[in-house]
């Protein structure tokens, strides 16, 4: 990426390869390729540093983490808000509020429920052997066992692990060590 600056003032942002008019003058796409760093600094052309990054499921951007426990709802007077639910104000249609608070859900929770959703899928290839084994009593082979075990151990590892987690990057560091075998 290239900057055209104006003295100090960055104002147009380039990214190579690409065609841009300046000062008049248009340039072709391979011009930026092609070109001296002492041509693109006679016209002003600098190499910008990169774009800081970040990784999308646990941050809003650069140093914004993301909610890591789920939150209760307010209004703009602290006062509890509710989930909204059709119902009917002066014989009318109406969204009011219902009894159930509403909550945001955090980081933890969402990865959670994403952790049980990854053991169920993997439990659910299985599952018919265990209802077999419960209507005809017929037995699951013990790799089948083991294997299951392994999945609600990890599992359960998991959720107690992310429940545990302080920071955003705690819970990174947790999910980073998920191993649920082949």
């Amino acid at each position: 990426m290239f900057g055209l600056f104006d003295s100090e003032t960055l104002i147009k942002r380039i990214s190579g390869d690409s065609d841009f008019e300046w000062n008049g003058v248009k340039y072709p796409a391979i011009w930026i390729r092609r070109s001296t760093v002492e041509e693109k600094a006679a016209i002003g052309m600098r190499e910008l540093p990169p774009e800081p990054t970040w990784d999308e499921r646990f941050y809003w951007g650069v140093d914004n983490p993301k909610l890591l426990d789920d939150r209760e709802e307010v209004d703009e007077d602290g006062n509890p808000m509710y989930v909204k639910v059709l119902g009917e104000v002066n014989g009318q249609p109406a969204m009011v509020d219902s009894t159930e608070r509403l909550v945001t859900k955090g980081l933890k929770s969402q990865w959670i429920a994403q952790i049980k959703q990854t053991a169920g899928s993997m439990l659910a290839q299985t599952d018919w052997m265990v209802v077999r084994k419960a209507e005809r009593n017929i037995d699951i082979p013990a790799k089948v066992v083991a294997k299951r075990a392994e999945i609600v151990a990890e599992c359960d590892g998991l959720e107690a692990a992310i429940a545990a987690c302080t920071t955003v990057e705690a819970l990174i560091a947790v999910l980073s060590t998920q191993n649920w075998g082949e």
